[in-house]
């Protein structure tokens, strides 16, 4: 199998992908990540008594603001129109889990989108905790799906 990295030319050079040939269709991804919180730092979450503010609402917002924000973040990612952009924070005992899906219409996938949605909403809890909890990890920020249709 030949493979090669689509963003390196026969120079190479970094390049931006040429997607002008490929047809639009509706495109899907999902990511997710989670952040290690004491027990102690969860239930001032959950009781919405972290100094700073709403913590989930907070996160929620980065995240999708960031995924807006992609190709200002990463220099070979195209500009696309998000169609729709889920952040969702499910709490447990030990942290949070964070997922991000998003949505377009275009030539190109929202993978990108959807993992920077998820690391801006986990780095955001991660800021908004850091003056009661010195122990937070950031961690299994990935690749759930990709669709086209």
């Amino acid at each position: 199998m030949n493979k090669r990295l689509t963003h390196v030319g026969g120079d190479g050079r970094a390049q931006m992908v040429d997607v002008s040939a490929k047809p639009q269709s509706a495109r899907t991804a999902v990511a997710s990540g989670k952040i290690a919180l004491r027990k102690e730092t969860v239930d001032l979450v959950r009781k919405n008594e972290i100094a700073k503010g709403d913590v989930l609402a907070t996160a929620r917002i980065a995240g999708i603001q960031a995924a807006k924000q992609t190709p200002h973040l990463i220099p070979l990612c195209h500009t696309i129109p998000l169609s729709d952009c889920k952040i969702d924070i499910v709490l447990s005992e030990d942290g949070a889990e964070v997922s991000c899906a998003a949505k377009t219409v275009a030539q190109t996938g929202v993978e990108m989108e959807a993992l920077t949605g998820v690391a801006v909403a986990l780095l955001t809890i991660y800021d908004m905790c850091k003056a009661v909890d010195k122990e937070m990890r950031i961690s299994e920020i990935h690749l759930v799906e990709k669709r086209k249709e």
